[in-house]
């Protein structure tokens, strides 16, 4: 009976020291937090392993965060998996479905993101964005002649057109001086021609008789609008007075008409465009509507396909931008070390309750083993 409480004690005690000392090793990898002093002097073994390497520790995290975890290598095959682009997809759709939901404005999304009269604000980009496009062209146009700024078909056009301009003059010239009032007209001139040459135009005049002058030169004025060499000749001024200009710096154009007067124009004009527009007024679900399943179907994948190329090809840049190691090491940094102990502990408190289990198995083996021995001895 004595042997067999002897060897229990021994089993016990030896139990005991083995679990109590792998438990105390344990609490030294983290305890105590800071160093201990006694008469000015630092106790050994203080603070704890982790508290003392904690910055060394960091780096580490940090190196084999980006050594082994986050490497581009698994951020690739992430990207390329398939299930990953399936749930990327569908998270997009619910995406824009979630949006197509709320019926909200785009005058309201963009107050919402921080962009106060946005109509406003489109209107005057839109003016300056005009002003810039506008001198970068003009500066290209201004040297060059009118017909080189114009394309062929234009020209050729115009040179078309020509034939039925003059005939066009003619038509209305003819339609005015076979009027009452261009008959008039003819007669005021006849007096003016007489009146100019003093006393011989007077007699002249009274000997021909104005009105009988007037019933002549009428008809040869009208034969002579009539007449097809008359619209040829007028074509042919036309078209010479056409190629001339033509000749001109572009910067002519701009001058007659007015650098400021074209770009209040155009001012205008696209101050006109986004007011008349009611785009800020509808709401985001109406203008997708009508490309709802093209969005969910076609572009959403396409979207999502490029991106993920895009980032797959700059992966090695993203990730060395980043730079992931020094992010983890600045977090780990900061982290007291109750913190990290807790960290630790909620990952391996479990074996560490099997290595002091551990320590007290083989401390028992080890008493029993010195029971033995002792009762033999």
């Amino acid at each position: 009976m004595g042997t067999i409480f002897y060897l229990l004690f021994m089993i016990a005690v030896g139990a005991m020291i083995g679990g109590v000392t792998n438990s105390l090793a344990i609490k030294m990898l983290f305890r105590p937090y800071h160093p201990v002093y006694m008469f000015g002097k630092r106790l050994p073994f203080t603070p704890g392993l982790i508290p003392k390497r904690r910055e060394e520790l960091a780096e580490q995290l940090g190196k084999m965060v980006v050594e082994h975890l986050l490497t581009p290598e698994g951020i690739r095959r992430k990207l390329m998996a398939r299930e990953w682009m399936d749930g990327a997809v569908k998270w997009a759709r619910h995406l824009v479905e979630m949006w197509l939901f709320r019926r909200q404005t785009v005058q309201e999304l963009l107050v919402r993101v921080g962009i106060e009269q946005p109509k406003e604000l489109v209107c005057a980009k839109a003016v300056q964005w005009l002003d810039k496009t506008y001198e970068q062209w003009m500066e290209q146009m201004r040297p060059k002649a009118i017909r080189d700024v114009f394309p062929d078909e234009v020209q050729m056009k115009m040179e078309e057109r020509i034939g039925e301009l003059a005939n066009y003059i003619a038509d209305r010239a003819l339609d005015y001086f076979q009027s009452e009032e261009g008959k008039q007209r003819i007669a005021k001139m006849i007096d003016e021609f007489f009146s100019g040459r003093g006393m011989f135009g007077n007699m002249l005049q009274m000997f021909l008789g104005n009105v009988n002058l007037v019933d002549k030169v009428q008809p040869e004025i009208i034969k002579f609008l009539r007449h097809s060499g008359t619209r040829e000749l007028l074509a042919k001024l036309l078209l010479n007075e056409w190629n001339k200009l033509t000749c001109y710096p572009f910067a002519a154009v701009e001058e007659l008409i007015g650098k400021e007067r074209i770009r209040q124009f155009l001012h205008r004009f696209v101050i006109n465009a986004v007011e008349r527009n009611d785009v800020f007024e509808k709401s985001i679900a109406d203008l997708i509507a009508p490309y709802r399943g093209q969005l969910m179907d076609e572009w959403i994948p396409r979207a999502l396909e490029a991106g993920r190329q895009w980032i797959s090809d700059q992966v090695e840049t993203i990730v060395e931008r980043l730079q992931l190691a020094d992010i983890v090491r600045s977090e780990v940094e900061t982290f007291s070390v109750e913190r990290l102990e807790e960290m630790i502990l909620s990952i391996s408190r479990r074996e560490f309750k099997m290595i002091t289990y551990l320590g007290a198995l083989l401390g028992g083996i080890i008493g029993a083993i010195q029971g033995i021995i002792g009762l033999w001895l």
